[in-house]
């Protein structure tokens, strides 16, 4: 096993600070409590939760806070993905600690999979938070594992935006650990200063080292991203509409260069990517049309004052640009 070093872990748990412990106390508000590592003492905070009805000890993220009910918070909070210019929360937990969490998510994630395989999809969703909630928030690739089979289970129930969402998620996390290279081949970080790139690269060694930890490799991550990826394009692709259907021809455009699909994934890329232009070019114009009706409408109410309507105005196609022009026409 890989051991962090001391001073790395310094780095990297002087950054959990005020972002960390929100996103904690507000797991622990909608009754998805993510651990946190054991305080050293016999000191204890009290949560928000306590805050509201104790005046003493005050907690400290009490002047930030209002008294009114908090709304319900997705799922995803404890997972949620950190900004360039957010602070990198990251706690880690001592090996044997990590273990038993990680232990008991793979035992939930195994029920949700029972579950999954009898049917019974939307109790599959819920385990699988619960397993969510039970694995650190380090260990990128066993939540975007989670993730996927989130948005698989939301495929059965044909709920295509939530399915799209769970898959998006399980890509973020994958990028944690294996983040896209730049057009340039540069990373983004190095152009930030030589600190910055530093620290970042300390994060990143973190997560890759928790992969290791996990047994996993880079292939499993690559093998799991074409997984999300053909979800989530088939989700995008069942919502429809114009911006839907690009986002799913872009995914399957990835897809077609992964080393990663079965023949039958790959027949399924190739067959979407054939018919998606005609579906894009019918969602574009099906769109256009109800705009410019919502459009006409609108002009019609302005010009009624005045005597005309949007009849006198007469919009001509130059089939060379594909832009218009506008000719008013006074017997409209």
């Amino acid at each position: 096993m890989y051991m962090l070093t001391e001073v790395k872990l310094q780095k990297v748990k002087a950054k959990e600070l005020k972002l960390g412990e929100l996103r904690r106390e507000k797991v622990r508000l909608e009754g998805r409590e993510l651990r946190a590592p054991r305080a050293e003492g016999n000191a204890t905070q009290p949560s928000l939760a306590q805050a509201y009805t104790s005046t003493s000890p005050k907690h400290p993220l009490l002047p930030y806070l209002n008294t009114t009910p908090l709304p319900d918070l997705p799922s995803t909070m404890a997972q949620a993905p950190v900004s360039k210019d957010e602070i990198n929360s990251l706690s880690i937990f001592p090996p044997e600690e990590e273990s038993t969490l990680l232990s008991q998510s793979r035992a939930s994630k195994t029920s949700a999979n029972q579950k999954f395989s009898t049917g019974d999809f939307s109790s599959a969703i819920q385990v699988y938070e619960t397993a969510l909630s039970l694995c650190p928030n380090y260990l990128e690739y066993d939540i975007a594992v989670l993730r996927a089979n989130i948005a698989a289970c939301y495929l059965k129930l044909e709920e295509w935006k939530e399915a799209v969402e769970s898959a998006t998620l399980a890509l973020e996390a994958l990028e944690r650990v294996d983040p896209p290279v730049k057009k340039d081949g540069k990373e983004e970080a190095e152009s930030e200063g030589k600190v910055e790139a530093e620290e970042v690269d300390d994060v990143m060694e973190l997560r890759l080292e928790a992969l290791k930890r996990t047994g996993r490799t880079m292939q499993d991550v690559q093998t799991l991203r074409s997984k999300a990826l053909l979800r989530r394009a088939k989700a995008r692709r069942e919502v429809g509409g114009w911006a839907s259907l690009q986002g799913a021809q872009e995914d399957y455009a990835l897809l077609s260069k992964s080393s990663d699909l079965t023949t039958v994934d790959h027949k399924t890329v190739q067959a979407a990517l054939r018919d998606l232009p005609r579906e894009l070019e019918t969602a574009k114009n099906k769109e256009m049309t109800e705009m410019m009706g919502k459009l006409k409408q609108l002009g019609n109410g302005i010009l009624k004052p005045f005597g005309l309507s949007t009849d006198n105005f007469n919009f001509v196609k130059d089939e060379k640009s594909g832009g218009y022009s506008m000719q008013f026409n006074q017997n409209g």
